[in-house]
């Protein structure tokens, strides 16, 4: 999810797609917010680790 949100922002970025830049900043934030939550131990969607 960070990598697709990364991709995206770069995209959207470079070719001056607003929307692209707009969804892969969400995506990046809430794949860093789960990546963070799973690294704490917390369980995520029912699951231990986030992958």
């Amino acid at each position: 999810m960070i990598i697709l949100g990364l991709i995206l922002a770069i995209i959207g970025f470079v070719f001056d797609i607003s929307i692209l830049w707009t969804i892969g900043l969400v995506v990046l934030v809430i794949g860093i917010v789960l990546w963070v939550l799973g690294a704490a131990g917390h369980a995520v969607g029912g699951r231990r680790h986030y992958y």
